[in-house]
């Protein structure tokens, strides 16, 4: 039975431990190393250029900054819904999404090129400018991260859990509302330009946090006592099946949408029909959606819950990473309109077309760098602070 009032920190014994625990700090240095070789030699080294500005390591930025947003669900449940068997897992969920946050944004940051002007970026603001708002989005969530864990952590404020939860909550809705707004605002992308990016990004932000969490939850199940019971399983279940038709809804009206529009129809053509139409209905639409959709919905006894719910969450999140490719990628790739209603009789800016992108191993080594980032923050701060709740068997009581 689950001690709700009684939480300790993780100190594992598992040799796999501290292979992760290797393995994350290799991927940290290949990521550190990829970053200052792309700083030394240039972009010029990477598979971006004056077309796409954008590249990999932009996706898998973003992708951790939308799960790190979704990966509060449990605290958010558990506090301000009241859902009492998300509660032990409360605090890991704050650590989760606070690690996950760093993790991007630290990608993000090496990415633009000048990670040497970070400062200036910080204290010279446009307000005009959807990046400066994301500036106060990102810094205020891990301040109030922090403030929401501290809380659950100290008995005197537990008290004030539930405001900073209700502070927590709406604060996540509003940073991935703004960070598909980066993209909704790009009035100069025919494939953006699109208010249904908000919350099509809201609903990734769920899947792919809903998923990093199961994975996470069940990577210590292995390292230590159960973590997920029955109820929690099955809450799981039936959350990623929500989540996924939300997606999928929103990613269908999105691109309804944009075919309803004369001018998107040759972006569409592109994205749908063309070079990165693999990626989307082969990616996204049918690893991201369908495939975790039928592993939930028609379940076999051959295959348990947890293995189930484990397989489905990993598509999930390979689908959302897809889509946010086709997003960023995609919308870069197609000739950019740079004179609206006006005919452009000459030019050589790619009007006939230019090279597919191709990211490099510089690209793939920054960004599974932060991936690696982000997990290893999570393990030391989950063997620093008691984040998750201790056990303790019983065999008269029954379980919550």
């Amino acid at each position: 039975m689950i001690d709700h009032l009684r939480y300790s920190t993780l100190k594992p014994s598992r040799l796999s431990y501290f292979l992760v625990l290797l393995f994350c700090a290799v991927f940290v240095g290949i990521g550190g190393y990829s970053a200052l070789t792309m700083e030394h030699a240039g972009h010029i080294i990477t598979g971006m250029n004056n077309h796409i500005v954008w590249g990999l390591p932009h996706v898998f930025a973003v992708s951790l900054i939308v799960a790190a947003s979704g990966a509060l669900n449990g605290a958010s449940l558990a506090s301000v819904f009241g859902v009492s068997h998300y509660k032990p897992i409360a605090r890991l969920s704050v650590a989760l999404a606070m690690s996950l946050l760093v993790g991007g944004l630290l990608v993000l940051v090496l990415d633009l090129g000048r990670p040497d002007r970070l400062i200036v970026a910080m204290t010279t603001y446009n307000f005009r400018s959807i990046f400066s708002w994301n500036i106060f989005l990102y810094t205020g969530f891990l301040v109030i991260g922090a403030w929401y864990l501290w809380m659950m952590l100290e008995k005197r404020f537990n008290r004030y859990t539930l405001l900073a939860g209700r502070i927590a909550f709406a604060w996540r809705i509003v940073l991935t509302t703004g960070t598909g707004c980066i993209f909704g605002f790009l009035v100069g992308r025919n494939a953006l330009d699109s208010a249904l990016l908000a919350p099509l990004f809201v609903a990734l932000s769920l899947v792919m946090g809903t998923a990093v969490s199961v994975l996470v939850m069940i990577m210590l199940d292995r390292w230590r006592s159960v973590l997920i019971d029955k109820q929690l399983l099955d809450s799981l279940q039936r959350l990623l099946v929500w989540f996924l038709l939300a997606l999928l809804y929103f990613s269908v009206v999105h691109h309804i949408t944009n075919l309803y529009v004369s001018e998107h129809h040759d972006v569409e053509r592109y994205m749908l029909l063309g070079g990165l139409s693999l990626t989307f209905w082969l990616g996204h639409i049918v690893i991201g959606v369908l495939l975790p959709l039928s592993l939930l919905v028609f379940r076999s006894a051959s295959v348990s819950d947890c293995k189930r719910l484990a397989i489905s969450s990993l598509l999930g999140l390979l689908g959302g990473s897809a889509l946010l490719y086709v997003v960023i990628i995609g919308s870069q790739s197609t000739p950019q309109d740079l004179f609206p209603g006006k005919t452009v009789l000459a030019s050589t800016f790619g009007d006939a077309g230019f090279p597919a992108y191709q990211p490099s191993v510089w690209e793939w080594g920054l960004g599974f760098g932060g991936v690696a980032l982000a997990m290893l923050l999570c393990l030391l701060l989950l063997r620093i602070l008691p984040l998750l709740p201790e056990l303790r068997a019983s065999l008269t009581a029954s379980p919550e």
